[in-house]
């Protein structure tokens, strides 16, 4: 059984413990990270993994491993006399394992290494060749697990069923599961699958609750099927039916990084060795009683260590400072661990505000007084718009979730899922990883103007429903905390209305085009910028389309025809007036005429949009829009 996946997917959307499907039907889950680079023999003695490491030394940091990897690719021939890396292979274990014949309905459990498919055995008795196919549900939890639906305990309403019988999965006409029924030859009532799928508001399902008679529960089994064994592990979740082919099943987490030179770690722990150091610290304990800020205490410590500091960049000193500031921060409150993914977005967001030219990062700062300010005043929202040519953006797979995309998991429990036997050596702790190149345009939006408009009374009223909305929606749905806020908003509904015109301006798709956000309202280290890129996973990324479109003579008018047509969505005036909707309910002004774009291109799953913070709209208070 061949599954012919591109290496990037096997990133995502087809990373571990991920169903997909081969060209005869077959549903099959993707391996842990045991079972990769090894050959048929099922030994890595011919593989050279240098071929396929990655270092990415900003996230390996984050995700606390050493190194990453390339997904095998399958060769043939090797590329040595010693046919090295030859017919390296990602096994796909057959999931789910229950089979049942849509004639007669009769049922069997196969194996995960089943790779045919099997004829009816009810069928074939009376003369008849018909091909068993899988069954279309699975059960699942919160915490990752799989496995098969508990058939033999539904129908016979018992935790720990001793019966063996033959299984019948009938349907009695109907599309709905109140057609549909499971049967034993024992003889034992026939049991309907209505309501499998139910889930009340706290967690709790009707699987769970109902599948015994005598009124106990039954809880996950705790299994995982992707790493090759029925053993399971305790687990305290409610069981949750569901369609194998629901989106919901799996969620690839995904972290990334977008290069930045440098020389690795060293600088930054060179740099905060001496900042430890007392006549640092005192220069920096000053500048920040001073409040003074990340570029006047730069300024400060290069006045009076300038040999020392004479070799490390302006940028390197701001990002080692930013990591102390964290470091000092986790010390002073251990129950609020570092967010290293803010620390990783406040590195790039020093670089894409500076120039650069290297291999893997061109960054070209555009004068705003090049843009003619009677099409739209770029110079009065925006304190820069850099142009990137080149950029290289590393995406690795640290896990995954089910049920919920954006639950609150601890990141070593998602990294333990991928493995069977987690290696016991640090130097082996690896994650599949990609690399891309593309190109993009920078805006970094005015912090003067952003603050003052931040801070009306009506700005705040309008997203005050919205935020309000998300932290019902962590309470209830277990969903990771983060800081929604007007300019948050504001700078993430900006970023979707200019990737939807963009495609008609570029010449990319909507899918091709991604955002990355980089906001903050922290007082010493604000942050308010919005990177549009594109990315491909060849060596010389894109063709400059993109960049063309930040350039003067284009950007203005891309801007204010997207405004134009954000100004007044089809669905007026029901988009505008509605109040809550879109997914979750944690959309304003935004539906999927005007605003929302696809889900791989947005960092939030098309979550906190608004056009009434970003243009005015006819009905609603112009002195909320921050492009007024």
């Amino acid at each position: 059984m061949k599954y012919p996946i591109r290496r990037a997917q096997l990133i995502s959307p087809f990373g571990t413990g991920a169903m997909s499907i081969s060209k005869n039907g077959t549903s099959a889950v993707c391996s842990g990270l045991d079972h990769w680079f090894k050959n048929r023999q099922g030994n890595m003695d011919s593989t050279d993994l240098s071929q396929y490491k990655i270092k990415e030394w900003r996230l390996e940091r984050m995700l606390g491993v050493s190194h990453f990897r390339l997904p095998p690719d399958f060769r043939k021939t090797g590329n040595s006399d010693n046919d090295i890396n030859r017919y390296l292979t990602v096994p796909f274990l057959r999931f789910p394992k229950w089979n049942y014949c849509s004639f007669c309905g009769q049922m069997k459990e196969l194996e995960y290494h089943q790779k045919n498919k099997e004829l009816c055995k009810g069928c074939e008795g009376k003369g008849y060749k018909n091909f068993i196919s899988q069954v279309p549900f699975i059960a699942m939890c919160e915490k990752g697990h799989l496995q098969d639906f508990p058939w033999r305990e539904w129908v016979h309403k018992e935790k720990n069923t001793s019966c063996k019988k033959t299984l019948y999965l009938i349907s009695t006409g109907g599309e709905a599961l109140t057609s549909m029924q499971v049967k034993c030859e024992c003889g034992v009532k026939p049991r309907m699958l209505h309501s499998i799928t139910s889930v009340d508001e706290d967690g709790k399902t009707e699987l769970s609750r109902s599948l015994c008679d005598d009124g106990s529960e039954f809880f996950c089994q705790g299994k995982r099927p992707w790493l090759g064994t029925d053993e399971g592990e305790e687990c305290g979740c409610h069981l949750r039916a569901s369609l194998r082919s629901a989106s919901n099943v799996y969620f690839a987490q995904v972290r990334s990084a977008i290069y930045i030179p440098g020389n690795s770690n060293k600088q930054i722990v060179d740099l905060l060795s001496y900042f430890e150091q007392s006549q640092f610290l005192r220069i920096i304990t000053l500048a920040n009683r001073a409040n003074l800020s990340l570029d006047e205490i730069v300024k400060e410590l290069k006045e009076h260590f300038l040999l020392e500091l004479n070799e490390y960049s302006d940028s390197d000193i701001r990002r080692a400072l930013l990591a102390m500031e964290a470091r000092e921060g986790n010390k002073d409150d251990k129950e609020q661990p570092i967010d290293m993914e803010v620390v990783l977005r406040e590195e790039e967001y020093e670089v894409l505000n500076g120039e650069i030219n290297q291999e893997d990062l061109r960054i070209n700062p555009v004068s705003l007084d090049t843009y003619k300010g009677d099409i739209f005043d770029v110079s009065r929202y925006f304190s820069n718009i850099h142009l990137v040519e080149k950029l290289k953006e590393t995406r690795v797979l640290s896990g995954f979730n089910r049920v919920f995309n954006d639950q609150c998991s601890d990141l070593e429990v998602m990294k333990s899922m991928l493995w069977r036997n987690q290696p016991s050596d640090l130097t082996d702790d690896w994650l599949p990883a990609y690399v891309v190149y593309g190109e993009g345009i920078f805006f970094n939006f005015n912090e003067d103007v952003v603050r003052e408009w931040e801070q009306k009374i009506q700005v705040t009223d309008r997203a005050h429903p919205l935020i309000l909305r998300y932290r019902n929606l962590v309470a209830n749905y277990r969903t990771k905390e983060k800081k929604i806020t007007p300019r948050f908003i504001m700078a993430h509904t900006f970023a979707h209305l200019l990737i939807n015109q963009l495609v008609f301006e570029c010449g990319y798709s909507s899918s091709s085009l991604r955002e990355r956000l980089y906001v903050s309202d922290n007082a010493l280290n604000p942050m308010c910028g919005v990177l549009i890129y594109t990315a491909a996973g060849d060596s010389d990324g894109t063709m400059g389309g993109l960049v063309r479109m930040g350039k003067p003579d284009y950007l203005e008018a891309v801007i204010q025809k997207a405004f134009i047509n954000a100004g007044w969505c089809s669905a007026d005036p029901v988009c505008t007036e509605i109040g809550l909707q879109g997914p979750n309910s944690c959309n304003l002004a935004a539906c999927h005429s005007c605003s929302l774009i696809p889900e791989t291109a947005c960092e939030e799953f098309n979550h906190f949009l608004d056009r009434g913070l970003v243009v005015p709209l006819h009905g609603v208070d112009p002195r909320i829009s921050f492009f007024n």
